[in-house]
């Protein structure tokens, strides 16, 4: 459990800290949980919280609401991390909550960025969670389906928090200029399109904004005690913009998968937007690449032949140059993609077939298309009746490829679209032959 420090000063805080909400009415932003008649209002201000997951991005105000429930429901507050929480530490502080809820008192745990825990430390909080000896509340930026245990996750509810509004940091900037705690000792003054300006490059962070907002008023315009605020003193501090992107977290597979169903739609400014995302936020250009190549072949397939040359080549360029100069080959890739014809004709057949193989017995190669390389395999009748193509006017026969089991299985149904409808044709036409000469022998 956190204790303050005699010696602690408050003005040596940080901005966020200093003017941190204390009450419901004070917070700022995810009014579709905290606005009037809201479910965790409600459930706040009835005094009926129960164990809970806050899942959002970074500075939306999962610590904050921690703090305020703890308040709110005169409990205990303890927080944990994940760094210094070793399974001693966290049965000896659940042992202590335990004897507290056998005299009447309530402790809250915050486990800020639960998702840092392991299995073992979970497991650690589940049996108090259980038996309601705490009120867990954890706080993550992850996605706590691939992050909790489920037992521990099954006994919590969440509750997602979301980007804050471009409109509530400008309020909650505001609020911060008008807070006793803020500048105690200054007269700021920050105009509204520095306020705006500052708001739309936090990124809905309000720990990036205050913490900017802190940084220009230490550099600003100083006249004894009044500071004044230009937008030429905020240009050095909102040149380069944080892009929210974890390369090995749900970010990652959201984007990518924007990315691919952007191109699918043949949006071609969308995809490039979401691969713009991912190399600002620094992702390997090969694995975009590889990505590239493998949605050639899914979504366009015969459709345009070309696509998965283009998609090959730009891996390949990629390889060769890096990063930053690969970006303009892939933004290339992605907008020939993106409006090329799509057919995902080849993608269902290799499912449909793949299907087969996994729920049917493994079928003998019919003799026919077996080779001879030996006399016994001759003398067994492999390759006995085989027929080549290359000796027939039409190059086709009438010769079953198939298992008899799997005969009249059809995988591959074309498309019309693109260049698709070449091979479609020339489909079609190979079944016509087929029937017209097999009822013929």
């Amino acid at each position: 459990m956190e204790q303050e420090s005699l010696f602690d000063n408050p003005q040596q805080m940080p901005l966020a800290n200093r003017v941190r909400p204390e009450t419901l009415d004070d917070f700022v932003g995810q009014r579709h949980l905290l606005g009037p008649g809201k479910i965790l209002r409600e459930l706040i201000e009835n005094d009926q919280v129960s164990s809970m997951i806050f899942w959002g991005p970074p500075g939306v105000g999962k610590t904050t609401l921690a703090e305020i429930i703890a308040q709110q429901t005169q409990a205990k507050f303890i927080r944990f991390s994940a760094v210094d929480s070793s399974i001693r530490k966290i049965k000896q502080v659940m042992q202590l909550a335990e004897g507290d809820r056998e005299i009447g008192e309530r402790t809250l745990v915050f486990v800020d960025e639960i998702h840092r825990f392991n299995k073992a430390q979970q497991d650690a909080f589940l049996p108090y969670v259980e038996r309601g000896s705490i009120i867990l509340i954890g706080a993550t930026t992850e996605n706590p389906s691939f992050e909790l245990n489920s037992a521990l996750l099954s006994r919590c509810k969440v509750f997602v928090l979301k980007a804050l509004e471009t409109s509530d940091i400008e309020q909650l900037l505001t609020n911060a200029l008008k807070n006793p705690a803020g500048f105690p000792d200054l007269t700021v003054q920050v105009g509204p399109n520095e306020l705006r300006a500052i708001a739309e490059f936090a990124n809905g962070d309000a720990r990036t904004a205050l913490n900017t907002l802190e940084m220009a008023v230490l550099n600003g315009q100083k006249t004894d005690q009044r500071v004044t605020v230009t937008m030429d003193d905020l240009k050095q501090l909102i040149t380069q913009k944080f892009v929210l992107y974890d390369k090995s977290g749900e970010e990652h597979y959201n984007i990518i998968s924007a990315l691919h169903k952007s191109m699918r739609n043949s949006d071609a400014d969308a995809a490039i937007y979401w691969l713009s995302r991912m190399l600002e936020g620094g992702e390997d250009p090969l694995y975009i690449a590889r990505r590239l190549v493998r949605f050639a072949s899914e979504d366009i397939g015969l459709a345009d032949t070309n696509a998965l040359n283009v998609a090959v080549n730009v891996f390949q360029a990629c390889q060769f140059l890096g990063m930053p100069e690969c970006d303009v080959h892939l933004t290339e890739a992605v907008t020939y993609l993106a409006l090329a014809p799509k057919s995902n004709a080849i993608y269902k057949a290799r499912l449909a077939a793949k299907k087969d193989v996994k729920e049917t017995r493994d079928e003998p190669v019919p003799l026919q298309i077996r080779n001879a390389p030996t006399k016994l395999m001759a003398d067994l009748n492999y390759g006995k009746d085989y027929q080549y193509a290359h000796d027939t006017p039409d190059k086709l026969t009438t010769m079953q490829s198939l298992p008899d089991a799997l005969v009249g299985h059809e995988y591959y149904h074309p498309t019309d679209q693109g260049r698709e409808d070449l091979f479609k044709k020339r489909l079609d036409y190979v079944k016509k032959w087929r029937r017209e000469h097999s009822s013929k022998s």
